[in-house]
């Protein structure tokens, strides 16, 4: 079950691969999670030293928890297998690659994030694929305005 979902991540990236990675939480954040409070926009994800970081993800306060020191936007390290990580650096070593969150979703009881991996897209394939879309749009519109008039 989706949890969170990036909705710019598609539009502003072409993704090639997803990973699945667990992500280490607290309880009030995995509680925020479950109900919804969330956001992906403006996130992104980051390989240090051989570890894989999740950064300005913003899940908000749980609103029946202690939230003295809490930061909505803090670094959360993502739990992937090594090889998953070479492969992670291997990628986004060479030009126009990027890690990119996808969602947030439960899977057997676990929170878990995908993460694409992706090159951007340029500005003229983000307008061609919004014009396709439009003129799709219209056609099937109008097909069955035909197939209902009698």
């Amino acid at each position: 079950m989706k949890l969170l979902i990036n909705k710019k991540a598609n539009h502003d990236y072409q993704i090639q691969k997803t990973f699945q990675a667990g992500i280490s939480l607290s309880g009030a954040e995995v509680k925020s999670l479950r109900n919804k409070s969330g956001s992906l926009a403006g996130s992104y994800v980051k390989v240090v030293g051989g570890e894989v970081f999740l950064l300005n993800a913003q899940i908000t306060p749980y609103k029946f928890a202690d939230n003295t020191d809490y930061d909505p936007k803090r670094t959360r390290k993502l739990l992937l297998k090594k090889k998953e990580i070479v492969e992670m650096i291997g990628y986004t070593e060479k030009k126009g690659w990027s890690l990119v969150p996808l969602s947030f979703e439960i899977v057997r009881n676990k929170i878990k994030l995908n993460v694409g991996l992706g090159r951007g897209k340029k500005e003229f394939e983000k307008r061609a694929i919004l014009k396709s879309k439009a003129i799709k749009k219209d056609i099937d519109r109008h097909i069955k305005d035909r197939l209902y008039i009698k």
